[in-house]
């Protein structure tokens, strides 16, 4: 389960892009978030990474694109 989830803008509204922030299995995750839903991580990959990419969708969608 993701944890303390956060997101904040990467460029502008006119750029779309997000830097995501989380905890998952007591580890903190940073990602930059594209508005096409592509994630690139930048500090590794966490396990279960598609089940995690999924939650993150998940969130995304509730908190940007709602």
């Amino acid at each position: 389960m993701i944890q303390h989830f956060s997101f904040k803008p990467l460029y502008n509204e006119e750029l779309p892009g997000w830097v995501v922030t989380f905890f998952y299995e007591r580890t903190r995750y940073r990602a930059e978030y594209d508005k096409d839903g592509d994630i690139r991580w930048l500090d590794g990959a966490p396990p279960q990474e598609d089940n995690v990419k999924k939650m993150i969708h998940e969130l995304m969608l509730f908190h940007v694109y709602e």
